[in-house]
């Protein structure tokens, strides 16, 4: 299969870029080009690629509105969206992974991370950036500990398990070893915890996950 990527960017040297890396790709190739947030979602919505990369800055429409529009919990047909910016702000990488995006990278991540990102989106993984993962983590446990109101978790004691994992970077090939289940299962388990939390993606259970609390052991 060839992955068939979006690049949305206000600067052409950035997207003459990241179309260079995602057409040395062997399984991708870059389809379209947007210089700004209107021109990445008519162009989303009319050739609907595999995978959307798109910058938070842009002129006419930010990218965290595009991520909205393009894979935001009630779109029926959503895209996949990763972030590549400049910016590694922490409201910046939460409003994005909120509005359903399933990766933020920052343009100096490199070429094999980027490449990395978008075979993630297409498996239904998420990979957000070494450099900000951390801080972004304990930015958003920090507040929660203990503070988690009683009553209102959605989730199934084995949900909540399994929630944990992925918040802690797990794979589905992880989970599956650690809780002694199959991948498929796995899998439904995934898709009904983000049902449940009305959330898009793997990366919209890890930020609720460490925003209530139950991300911890």
């Amino acid at each position: 299969m060839t992955i068939r990527v979006l690049v949305a960017d206000d600067q052409a040297d950035v997207r003459r870029n990241l179309r260079r890396i995602i057409d040395a790709q062997p399984d991708m190739r870059a389809v379209g080009e947007a210089a700004d947030g209107l021109e990445a979602v008519h162009l989303a919505r009319s050739l609907r690629p595999d995978v959307a990369l798109v910058d938070i800055r842009m002129p006419r429409m930010d990218g965290l509105d595009v991520t909205r529009l393009l894979a935001g919990a009630t779109v029926e047909d959503p895209i996949r969206v990763v972030i590549v910016t400049t910016f590694d702000h922490d409201e910046y990488v939460q409003d994005a992974l909120r509005a359903g995006a399933c990766g933020f990278l920052l343009k100096r991540s490199g070429p094999a991370l980027l490449a990395e990102a978008v075979r993630a989106a297409i498996a239904g993984e998420s990979l957000i950036s070494p450099a900000i993962t951390v801080r972004l983590l304990q930015h958003l446990s920090a507040p929660a500990l203990g503070r988690q109101p009683a009553g209102t978790n959605p989730l199934t004691p084995r949900e909540t398990e399994l929630a944990r994992l992925v918040a802690r970077g797990r794979s589905n090939a992880d989970i599956a070893a650690e809780l002694f289940i199959s991948i498929g299962t796995v899998k439904t388990h995934v898709a009904n915890i983000q049902a449940k939390l009305g959330v898009a993606n793997r990366v919209g259970i890890a930020a609720w996950a460490w925003e209530t609390g139950h991300a911890l052991p």
